[in-house]
């Protein structure tokens, strides 16, 4: 069991327990602390890091057994891809033929050995990628954190990029931390769920029961629903539940908000609108009723849903 825990005063404050070979995919909004959570604990923020019994916070980066993934894969750009990836095992100890055997083992296992003698410019976005989770994992690391290792590729390099990492991280003893906007990654690669909300931990718990009882708004969209805080409850409903109308609804029976149009954009065989209600909700409706009530960014709208649609649970943690 590795337990972790980070104090940035103002900016993130988490406690995370993880047993040995756990994903964690970490999830939350922009400026939530996902990003400045893995810093601290790489040693690139200052802040309190415990990793198991050991005490990290005054001890040097390269002392801390993490790999880590950067957002921009941060590849060195005057060395070839084995030498990236050997860099953190001679940085070590180990020899220099050691550690090459090491990397080129590495890249065998990505499907890259043939890219060896590449620098980073002459790599596509997602051998780059594979390349830099390579050099993260062959340091044998205690902490991998991946902070979104997707970004920025295609559609497809993305899937084939996520059921390789996939098999890796089976395979990974330590535990890892992967920072996403994505709700597949969540659905995919997570054993557990952990959401960051204002730096601090909302929610954590197995990908399912997070989709299904969301804790934030930002979750809750992330997995297609509204959430919105009644007293010590929470009531969920679906877009498809929410009833659009440019004048305020009639009957006691309806929950209703209202707010200026955010975003329109095609949804399946509907228009998804996202609109600034207080919280933010999302709504689907017909093209052609899109239509019919002009509706564009900027709008005032209003928005209901049948007391009957939504589901209430729990007190909010």
């Amino acid at each position: 069991m590795i337990h972790v825990e980070v104090d940035l005063p103002g900016r993130v404050c988490a406690d995370v327990s993880a047993a040995a070979g756990e994903v964690l995919v970490v999830i939350g909004p922009n400026g939530a602390g996902k990003s400045t959570l893995l810093r601290a604990i790489a040693g690139l923020e200052p802040g309190r890091v415990r990793v198991g019994d050991e005490d990290w916070t005054d001890r040097a980066v390269p002392r801390r057994r993490v790999g880590y993934v950067f957002q921009d894969q941060s590849l060195f750009p005057h060395l070839s891809a084995l030498d990236n990836v050997a860099f953190g095992p001679r940085a070590r100890g180990l020899g220099r033929r050691e550690a090459d055997a090491t990397a080129r083992a590495w890249l065998e296992r990505f499907g890259i050995a043939d890219l060896a003698g590449r620098r980073p410019r002459e790599l596509s976005g997602g051998q780059a990628q594979r390349v830099a989770i390579a050099r993260a994992l062959a340091t044998d690391p205690d902490v991998l954190l991946l902070d979104e290792p997707f970004t920025g590729l295609d559609v497809s390099a993305q899937m084939a990029l996520r059921n390789e990492l996939g098999k890796h991280l089976r395979d990974f003893t330590g535990v890892t931390l992967l920072v996403t906007h994505d709700a597949i990654d969540a659905v995919t690669l997570a054993d557990r769920v952990l959401v960051l909300d204002e730096g601090r931990v909302a929610q954590v718990g197995h990908p399912a029961e997070v989709a299904a009882e969301p804790r934030t708004p930002h979750v809750a969209r992330l997995v297609g629903l509204n959430l919105v805080p009644d007293g010590d409850e929470l009531i969920a409903f679906t877009p498809d539940a929410v009833t659009v109308s440019l004048t305020e609804p009639e009957g006691s029976s309806r929950l209703r908000w209202r707010g200026p149009v955010a975003t329109l954009a095609p949804h399946g065989d509907a228009v998804r609108l996202l609109v600034h209600a207080s919280p933010d909700l999302l709504a689907d409706l017909t093209p052609a009723a899109a239509a019919e009530l002009g509706l564009a960014p900027g709008r005032d709208v209003w928005l209901s849903a049948k007391a009957t649609a939504v589901s209430r649970y729990g007190a909010r943690a």
